[in-house]
C-alpha cells in the first residue's frame, strides 16, 4: 500500500530567535540593539509574520496527509522521501538551501515577507497553500524544472546546488589546481586563484551575475530552466608556474569542467552552505556539469 503524501515544511530561525539565542532574553536583546541606536520591534514583527505563516501553511495541509517540519540547520540530517511535497516557508535563499537535498520532489515556495523578499523562488502567499499542495500531486500540474549544477569527486562524493557551486581554499589562501575540460588530452592548465564558480540560470540573479558583469562577458546569462551553465575563475594569478588562459566558459549538456587539486585542501560547497561541503586533498579530482536532477518548482 502506497504512503499518503507528506508535507514537509522547511523554515529557518528568525532574526529574533537568533537574538534570543545570543542574548538569552528579550530584554537583553532589546538593550543590546538600543545601545547601538536600533530597535528590536521590527525583528519581532518579522518573527510574528513568519510564525503566523507557518501556522497558516500547517493548517492548509489536508487531513489525510502526513506532515513534518525541518529547520534549515538540520537539512543535512533530514531524510526526504519520494512521496514528500516540500513547502519552503521563508526567503528565496531557503529554496536553494533545500534543493540540494531533494531528488525530484515538488517544491512550493511561500513568501513570509512580501515586498521585502524578491520572490524569485518563493512566489506564493500563505492563502495559496491549500491549492498549491493539491496541484503538487495532481497529474499534469504546473511546474518549472530548474536546472541544477553538480560536482562529482573521484571518490564518488557528490554535491548538488541550485544557484552555484564554489571551489576554493577554506580560508583566504590561494587555491592551486589544474583546470581542464572533458576530453582534454593533457593534464589541464595549472592555476592559482581565489577559486572557481560554476553557476546556473537561477544563480544568474546573484553571485554569478556579479562575476559576469565584472568580466564584461559576451556569453549570455542562462535562463533558470535552460540546460546551460557559466563558469568563472576568480582572480587567476599569472606566474612562471601558473596560467590564466582558461578563466571563463560555458557548459552544455554532457560537458564537464575538470579540476585536479594541487593544494593541501580545497572545499566544494553549493548555495552558501559552507557547513555541508566536500573536502578534497592533493591529487583528487572533481568534475562539474549539469546535474541529472532538476528542482521541480510548483508554479
Amino acid at each position: 500500500m502506497s504512503l499518503a503524501p507528506r508535507a514537509v515544511l522547511v523554515h529557518r530561525r528568525t532574526e529574533y530567535e537568533e537574538l534570543l539565542a545570543r542574548h538569552g532574553t528579550h530584554g537583553q536583546a532589546a538593550f543590546f540593539l538600543s545601545s547601538r541606536g536600533r530597535s528590536i520591534d521590527e525583528a519581532v514583527r518579522r518573527h510574528e509574520r513568519t510564525r503566523q505563516a507557518l501556522r497558516e501553511v500547517a493548517a492548509a495541509v489536508p487531513l489525510t496527509w502526513r506532515s513534518a517540519r525541518v529547520e534549515r540547520a538540520d537539512l543535512d540530517r533530514f531524510l526526504f522521501g519520494p512521496e514528500d511535497v516540500v513547502v519552503v516557508v521563508g526567503q528565496d535563499g531557503l529554496v536553494a538551501n533545500t534543493a540540494k537535498y531533494l531528488r525530484g520532489q515538488p517544491v512550493v515556495g511561500i513568501d513570509t515577507d512580501p515586498g521585502r523578499n524578491p520572490g524569485v523562488l518563493v512566489r506564493h502567499r500563505c492563502t495559496d497553500a491549500a491549492s498549491l499542495l493539491r496541484a503538487a500531486i495532481a497529474a499534469g500540474g504546473r511546474a518549472e524544472e530548474l536546472t541544477m549544477v553538480e560536482a562529482v569527486a573521484d571518490d564518488t562524493q557528490r554535491l548538488l546546488a541550485l544557484n552555484e557551486i564554489y571551489l576554493g581554499s577554506p580560508g583566504h589562501q590561494t587555491a592551486r589546481y589544474r583546470l581542464g575540460s572533458d576530453g582534454d588530452k593533457g593534464p589541464g592548465e595549472a592555476q592559482a586563484s581565489s577559486g572557481v564558480l560554476v553557476g546556473t540560470g537561477t544563480g544568474a540573479t546573484g553571485w554569478l551575475r556579479s562575476l559576469w558583469l565584472e568580466r564584461g562577458s559576451s556569453a549570455g546569462l542562462p535562463a533558470p530552466c535552460e540546460r546551460r551553465l557559466l563558469w568563472f575563475v576568480r582572480e587567476a594569478w599569472p606566474s612562471p608556474a601558473t596560467g590564466t588562459t582558461r578563466v571563463a566558459g560555458e557548459l552544455g549538456r554532457g560537458q564537464g569542467l575538470q579540476l585536479t587539486v594541487e593544494s593541501d585542501r580545497i572545499v566544494v560547497f553549493g548555495d552558501g552552505m559552507e557547513g555541508d561541503a566536500l573536502e578534497l586533498t592533493w591529487g583528487q579530482s572533481v568534475r562539474l556539469g549539469i546535474a541529472g536532477t532538476s528542482l521541480h518548482l510548483v508554479t
